[in-house]
């Protein structure tokens, strides 16, 4: 019994490590993918930004066909199409409005995975305008016009867990919420 102890622990680890390192690869994606749209070139030798983020992805080992994904979506090319902004609204537990804000080749996709997150953590996904009249357009950001206090500390860290996972998917860019508590940075909405 006890190599099947061993092999469990080696799965347990592996899954772990795998994990771990999915997390930074779609981090850095994210970062190159900005890096190309911002330079407007996915050449690193006229984008200095990029070409430190391609650094950064070989010394995490990102595979070459990832970083070559990135650069195709930050210039508008993807292997499903042309990539296009999309604004989901959304509401957290406790009425919490959310507006998500995405680039994907493929909305149903992306609609199917933030609508999949939101209602995990006991939200529902919105309609269009069911939200963004709680926010206002400033630039590339969506502050809110009508802030909603949360004191309940359960409803904060359910939040920030509920946020952190919509940012975890791949096509998501940000996410911004009508929620204020305290310890909140302004930066952070």
């Amino acid at each position: 019994m006890a190599g099947h102890s061993k092999w469990n622990n080696i799965k347990n680890r592996k899954g772990a490590a795998d994990a771990k390192r999915g997390k930074v690869f779609s981090q850095i994606a994210k970062l190159i993918k900005s890096a190309v749209k911002e330079g407007k070139s996915g050449d690193p030798k006229f984008n200095p930004q990029l070409r430190l983020l391609l650094e950064k992805a070989r010394a995490a080992n990102m595979p070459k066909e990832n970083i070559d994904r990135a650069i195709d979506r930050g210039l508008g090319r993807g292997k499903g199409g042309a990539i296009q902004e999309i604004v989901y609204e959304g509401y957290a537990t406790g009425g919490v409005g959310l507006v998500i804000v995405g680039q994907t080749d493929n909305p149903q996709r992306t609609a199917g995975e933030v609508r999949n997150t939101i209602s995990k953590a006991g939200g529902s996904l919105g309609g269009p305008g069911s939200v963004m009249f709680m926010f206002e357009r400033q630039g590339e950001e969506y502050k809110p016009t009508i802030p909603m206090e949360l004191t309940d500390e359960d409803q904060v860290i359910k939040l920030e867990e509920l946020m952190d996972a919509l940012r975890a998917i791949d096509d998501v860019e940000d996410v911004y919420t009508a929620a204020v508590w305290e310890g909140k940075d302004e930066e952070e909405a």
